[in-house]
């Protein structure tokens, strides 16, 4: 998650452009304090207080309710003065707005999670020019400069799906529902899973359908794919938080639900790690989930800013919590968490996100 289309992008892009003055932060791999000098990573408030405003994509899913509910608690853990978050509703133009009207308020710092990887960019300029750090979260701009980018490896979600299904496949169909593609995630993971069949389980035929994290959209066209190929053999839904209902339901509406074990059973593999992904997965309905980290997405938000807001620095590497931060080809650094596949095997672990919310 997130994405969304980019109709509105050009005009988005008129918003506030300004003159890219270096907001990186570059220093050292791990997440220990470090005496780093600022070099440019914004104004802040030199000792890391100041408001911090946090701007969410939606909260229609499942997945990002339960990371609006980790936020103020991660704030709180990593004493940073959170404001009250600010929900964009899916619209790309509207989070610029929440951005502008946030960073009015004279916030020394932003977490924001971005619905459009390259319209974001005119509030990351908006941000630069009043100095203001920025910490993006599950999704990585395409341009403009952040301190850090807070996300799981999304090319692994796919990976990590295709192996799922291949090994539990041997021949046949199986169907990717994507995400929005001018999305940096739904890119990623599309490419990821799609190059990953390819390179091998040649025998696996991949049928697309772009549903734009839109769970309507996503039901319509998966029960138009079923139609005309019922023999498909598997699924990987990009976005457990709004593709399971809208699955399970076109599934069992064509009597083609049949549980882990059962003659006819079509193989089922997911991502985000949400409790409703989990009970599926008890229940034999799908197989398994990639869990994206809503409560180390939260915390490393908060670290992470008040970090730049304190001048403090980073550098590709690995770091004290079990994850790499690495380079990406916009110059912005990015700390890939961990993310692990659960099937019935591990989806008792207390350990998982999943298990503790809901």
């Amino acid at each position: 998650m997130p994405g969304r289309t980019v109709r509105k992008r050009n005009r988005i892009r008129m918003i506030g452009l300004a003159t890219s003055t270096a907001l990186a932060l570059a220093a050292c791999g791990s997440t220990k304090d470090s005496a780093g000098s600022a070099g440019g990573g914004g104004a802040g408030g030199g000792d890391g207080t100041g408001k911090v405003g946090v701007i969410l994509p939606l909260l229609t899913s499942p997945f990002w309710q339960s990371y609006n509910d980790y936020v103020p608690k991660m704030a709180k853990s990593e004493d940073v003065d959170a404001m009250k978050t600010v929900n964009s509703n899916s619209d790309p133009s509207q989070q610029i707005t929440d951005i502008n009207n946030t960073l009015n308020q004279g916030v020394k710092g932003l977490v924001v999670a971005p619905l459009d990887s390259a319209a974001i960019e005119a509030g990351l300029d908006q941000a630069e020019r009043k100095g203001v750090p920025v910490v993006a979260v599950d999704v990585a701009p395409d341009q403009g400069k952040v301190a850090m980018v807070v996300r799981a490896d999304n090319v692994a979600y796919g990976e990590k799906a295709c192996q799922y299904l291949g090994e539990q496949i041997p021949s046949g169909k199986v169907v990717q529902i994507m995400g929005d593609l001018a999305s940096v995630n739904g890119r990623d993971r599309s490419e990821a899973f799609r190059a990953c069949v390819k390179k091998n389980f040649p025998k696996l035929k991949v049928l697309e359908i772009p549903a734009k994290w839109e769970s309507d959209t996503a039901a319509a066209k998966l029960d138009t794919l079923l139609n005309a190929n019922p023999d498909v053999k598997g699924i990987y839904m990009q976005a457990g938080g709004v593709y399971l209902a809208p699955t399970l339901q076109t599934l069992k509406s064509k009597g083609m639900l049949k549980k882990a074990g059962q003659a006819g059973h079509i193989a089922i593999v997911s991502n985000d790690g949400i409790p409703q992904e989990y009970d599926a997965i008890r229940k034999g309905e799908i197989d398994a989930t990639v869990s994206q980290p809503a409560d180390l997405y939260a915390k490393y938000g908060m670290y992470y800013i008040k970090a730049a807001m304190q001048g403090k620095t980073f550098k590709p590497g690995p770091t004290d919590h079990d994850s790499t931060i690495v380079e990406l080809p916009s110059g912005n650094l990015e700390d890939q968490l961990p993310a692990p596949l659960v099937t019935k095997e591990n989806v008792d672990d207390p350990e998982l996100w999943g298990n503790t919310v809901g």
